[in-house]
Formats: structure tokens, C-alpha cells, sequence
């Protein structure tokens, strides 16, 4: 008996077959064409916290100049880039560099990069996604 199964085990081809194969191949491609588009929506969120971390960091530092001297000023001027690439504009609602800015206004653009455009406005509250890149008329 145990000759037997022996004998037939040595006669068995070893190997996959085409099907098993082709089987194989499918579910790769399936679990690759899951996966992809997770991972390219992954990389536009990680650009949209980006631009959001740059534009608070902008906050703070026109916040320090408002602590300081009781005024905002532009202090990045427009189209200027931070370390990260994305370009920022900031508005003032006074004269620049003048006691008559009360409020600011920060515009973060990330391109086709990310999934929204970014403004960060002093006076309503903070940060908000928004579909154009530019400031509201009044703020």
C-alpha cells in the first residue's frame, strides 16, 4: 500500500498548472487595482495637511506680529513659497505695514497636488477649504 502511494506520488507531475496560474494573476490584479487609486488619494491628503500646517504656521506668526505691535502686516508676500513648495498670498485688510490692519487673510494654494484650496481667515474663525484662491471681499 505504501508502495503504491509512493509510486504514484513519484509519477505526478509537479507544477501549476495554466488555470492556477491565470487565477493567481486575476486576484493580483484585482488587489492592485483596489490599492492604487487608496494610495495616490493618500498622497493628496498628505499635500492638503501640508498647505493646512503652513497656513497656521503663517497664523501664528502674523498673530506674534499682532501681539507685538498691535498690527498685521504681510509678512509673506504674495506668491511666495514656504519649505514645503506651496504657494501662500497674504492679505491684510489695512494698508500694509500700517496701524490700519485689523484682520488677515492667508491663501494656500497646493495645486493639482491636493484636493481643495485652503484660506485661512483671522477674522471668521480660522482655516476653511474653498474652492478659489483668493481671499472674501471683506474679512
Amino acid at each position: 500500500m505504501i508502495a503504491r502511494i509512493r509510486k504514484s506520488m513519484d509519477e505526478k507531475e509537479k507544477g501549476f498548472t495554466l488555470i492556477e496560474l491565470l487565477v493567481v494573476i486575476i486576484i493580483i490584479g484585482i488587489l492592485a487595482a483596489i490599492a492604487i487609486p487608496v494610495f495616490l488619494n493618500q498622497r493628496k491628503k498628505a499635500v492638503d495637511a501640508s498647505v493646512k500646517s503652513d497656513l497656521r504656521t503663517v497664523a501664528n506668526e502674523m498673530e506674534t506680529m499682532y501681539v507685538d505691535n498691535g498690527w498685521y502686516t504681510a509678512a509673506v508676500p504674495a506668491g511666495a513659497k514656504i519649505t514645503t513648495g506651496n504657494s501662500f498670498v497674504v492679505t491684510t485688510n489695512g494698508a500694509t505695514a500700517t496701524p490700519a490692519a485689523t484682520a488677515f487673510c492667508v491663501v494656500g494654494d497646493p495645486g493639482a497636488k491636493g484636493t481643495h484650496k485652503w484660506v485661512y481667515v483671522s477674522s471668521a474663525g480660522g482655516l476653511q477649504a474653498s474652492t478659489v484662491v483668493a481671499c472674501p471681499a471683506t474679512f
